[in-house]
C-alpha cells in the first residue's frame, strides 16, 4: 500500500484495516505495512509530515531509506500497531477527521498543505529526526560507501594524469577526496546530534541485523517481527 504526496493520506489509510490488504514486506496478515514516498527534494519534512497522519490512524514508524531514480525519493515504511491505545487513537482520528478523504484537513496538519499544527510539530520534528537518521545511514554510515567515494577519487586522479601533470592531477583529485572527507564529517557530526535528540525524547539505540544503529521506542522491536511492540 502506498501513499503518494498527491493523493489524499485518508484514502489509503483508513480503508486499510477493512482490507487487510497484503504488500511486500508484510511478515504478519494481521500487521499491515504502509510505505510513504516523498520527493527528496522536499526534504524529510513532508515525509515526517505523512508518517504522522499515518500515526494518527493507528501506524508506527518503521524505517526510512532513499529508493527510486537516483534515490530521488524517501520512502518511509510504517507498520500497524497492534496496541489498543492505537486502536483508539485510530477510531478518534476518523471520527474526529470524517471528510479527511473529501479534501478535509488531515490530522495534526494545515488545510492543503503539509505543514503540521503548533499541537502536532513536535511529534513530526520527531519523525523528521527518526526519518533523516535512517536516510543518513546509507550514505554516512556505510563503510562501503566511502570506500567506491575514495576509488572514484583515485580514478579521477589516473583519468586527470592522461591530459594533465602530475601535479595537476594529484591535486585535483585530493582536493575531490578532500571535499568528501569533509561531507561525510560533517554528515556524522549532524547524526550524532540527532541520535542525542532522539535519546531525550526517550528513544532506545539498538543494532538491526546489518549492525546499523536504529532508534525505537520503548517496548519496540526491529521491522520484522510480526508484533513490533512485542515485549
Amino acid at each position: 500500500m502506498v501513499v503518494h504526496p498527491q493523493l489524499t493520506v485518508r484514502d489509503a489509510i483508513t480503508d486499510a484495516p477493512a482490507r487487510r490488504e497484503a504488500p511486500t514486506g508484510l511478515v504478519d496478515q494481521r500487521f499491515v505495512v504502509l510505505e510513504v514516498y516523498q520527493p527528496l527534494a522536499a526534504q524529510t519534512g513532508g515525509a515526517a509530515a505523512l508518517a504522522h497522519v499515518a500515526e494518527q490512524y493507528g501506524y508506527t514508524y518503521g524505517m526510512a531509506y532513499r529508493t527510486g531514480f537516483k534515490n530521488s525519493l524517501v520512502q518511509v515504511r510504517m507498520h500497524r500497531d497492534p496496541r489498543p491505545d492505537a486502536r483508539a487513537r485510530e477510531a478518534a482520528t476518523i471520527t474526529a477527521h470524517p471528510q479527511a478523504g473529501s479534501g478535509g484537513m488531515l490530522p495534526g496538519l494545515g488545510q492543503g498543505s503539509l505543514k503540521p499544527l503548533p499541537e502536532a510539530a513536535g511529534a513530526v520534528a520527531v519523525l523528521k529526526d527518526l526519518i533523516t537518521f535512517d536516510v543518513m545511514a546509507q550514505y554516512i554510515a556505510d563503510r562501503s560507501q566511502k570506500v567506491k567515494s575514495y576509488l572514484a577519487c583515485a580514478a579521477l586522479t589516473l583519468l586527470l594524469l592522461i591530459d594533465r601533470s602530475p601535479v595537476e592531477a594529484v591535486a585535483s583529485g585530493g582536493a575531490v577526496a578532500l571535499l568528501l572527507t569533509v561531507a561525510f564529517t560533517v554528515g556524522v557530526i549532524r547524526r550524532r546530534k540527532i541520535a542525542q535528540r532522539l535519546t531525550a525524547a526517550g528513544f532506545l539505540a539498538v543494532r538491526d541485523e546489518q549492525g546499523d544503529q536504529r532508534f525505537l521506542r520503548p517496548r519496540q522491536q526491529l521491522p520484522g517481527h510480526a508484533n513490533p511492540f512485542a515485549v
